[in-house]
């Protein structure tokens, strides 16, 4: 007999009243993974374009998807099963992970659940120093900045451009970090400080405390002031918001620098970039536990701290991806699960 689980799954693809708080089969183990009972998931932005069907996507590059099908990527919680071939961890053990990412990008991971399923490679012991909540809100936007600034931690093909996106050194360089109130870019203002570099952050007026506070010794309100009038001589920008116009920000990197796009769909400033020797990169980040580990010693001392912007039952997801979808986010999205 199939054991079941609540979970919040979709049956077609459209705005946020097509996610249902179900019953839905608990997942079966592969012989190494393991099965972790969810304390918390986190909301990040292929969720809700996966939920919306990538219709900003060509129609070519949207996904085939089988209904139904449990959204989320990232989750902290207790380890409740391991597989036959799983020795790291054990029944009681606290985790977080990232899962399945980018490989299930297109079918859902399945976080917002009771239980999920996890390849032991993409697992990694939660910091005591932060409860599940935090936790959970760190694996998507921590690696996605750590896999800019910090290493790559693979070589998987890029589909965005035909060499290794290659983080640089930062320490005594300027950074600066546009959509530095959300999920990525908070975690990357506080990543490039602890790297040695003197960050500059860039958003609206209401995240200017917790940015200065996160360690930014420069403040840029966007929505007041051009970016071009307020910085000059910039080593590196890291983008976390995308869309037009940020080739803008090119006129404030120094020759020689880096442009890095988080989302680099749209980008059209590549022949600017080579007639300043400014090098533009991205990548796709990827699940890596032993790189959570890694950066969770830091989120264990306080170096490094996860923002939470709400939280909301696993049974109101609806009203979570609402929440996400007005903007403005001060940091993560968080669904309880218990």
């Amino acid at each position: 007999m199939t054991e079941m689980m609540k979970a919040v799954q979709l049956h077609e693809f459209g705005g946020p009243e097509v996610l249902l708080y179900e019953d839905a089969p608990r997942p079966t183990l592969a012989s190494d993974e393991v099965l972790v009972r969810v304390h918390a998931a986190s909301l990040n932005p292929p969720d809700l374009y996966l939920r919306d069907g990538y219709r900003a996507l060509p129609a070519e590059w949207r996904p085939n998807a089988t209904f139904p099908l449990i959204l989320g990527t990232d989750v902290s919680g207790v380890v409740a099963a391991v597989g036959d071939n799983v020795s790291q961890f054990a029944l009681g053990d606290e985790v977080y992970a990232m899962v399945r990412f980018p490989e299930d990008l297109m079918k859902g991971s399945g976080a917002y659940a009771e239980y999920v399923s996890v390849p032991v490679s993409e697992l990694a012991i939660k910091p005591a120093g932060i409860n599940h909540i935090q936790a959970a809100g760190a694996p998507m936007s921590l690696l996605t900045a750590w896999q800019f600034l910090v290493e790559l931690g693979h070589h998987a093909p890029n589909p965005f451009q035909s060499f290794d996106h290659a983080p640089r050194l930062l320490d005594g360089k300027t950074v600066l970090v546009n959509g530095a109130g959300g999920g990525v870019g908070h975690l990357a203002v506080q990543v490039a400080r602890w790297r040695g570099a003197r960050v500059i952050a860039v958003a609206s007026s209401k995240h200017e405390a917790l940015l200065r506070d996160l360690g930014a010794e420069q403040f840029v309100d966007y929505t007041t002031t051009s970016v071009e009038a307020a910085a000059t001589d910039v080593d590196l920008v890291i983008d976390a918001v995308g869309g037009p116009h940020i080739e803008s920000f090119l006129s404030v990197i120094k020759p020689g620098g880096a442009f890095f796009l988080v989302n680099p769909l749209g980008f059209s400033g590549h022949d600017a970039a080579a007639e300043r020797g400014i090098t533009v990169s991205s990548t796709q980040v990827r699940s890596n536990g032993a790189q959570l580990a890694e950066a969770g010693r830091l989120l264990n001392d306080g170096t490094i701290r996860v923002v939470i912007d709400s939280v909301y039952p696993l049974a109101e997801a609806s009203d979570a991806h609402r929440r996400a979808s007005r903007g403005s986010i001060q940091g993560k999205v968080v669904l309880s699960v218990v």
